[in-house]
């Protein structure tokens, strides 16, 4: 079996790329997003999107989970819809004012900045 992975059990669900083992149980780096500087970016996007463009939140030193529970609460606070993927979460729409004041006065004390124009 040289070259070939675990996936998917039907004991367990997905297996972690990196080792092989339950996701839920995963300690490798496969999972680990690297660390930043420390910076929160906040920045409007339209590449990829036909022209409708999204603010788009770099740099969050969250995992996945809280992640999600960060964009619910940003999706909430715009009254828009939105997603948390591959570190970086994204509001509907042009929020950049709302969101980063939202974010400077959370209790974490982040420091954000407005990247790109």
């Amino acid at each position: 079996m040289n070259g070939t992975r675990l996936v998917y059990s039907t004991d367990f669900g997905r297996a972690c790329a990196g080792c092989g083992q339950p996701q839920a149980q995963c300690t490798c780096k496969a999972k680990q997003r690297p660390t930043g500087d420390g910076v929160v970016r906040v920045r409007r996007e339209t590449a990829g999107r036909k022209g409708k463009g999204v603010t788009a939140i770099h740099g969050l030193p969250l995992d996945d989970a809280a992640l999600t529970a960060l964009a619910k609460q940003l999706k909430a606070l715009c009254g828009s819809g939105g997603t948390a993927k591959d570190g970086v979460i994204e509001i509907q729409g042009d929020h950049l004012e709302k969101v980063m004041a939202w974010l400077q006065a959370r209790p974490e004390g982040w420091t954000v900045k407005r990247a790109g124009g």
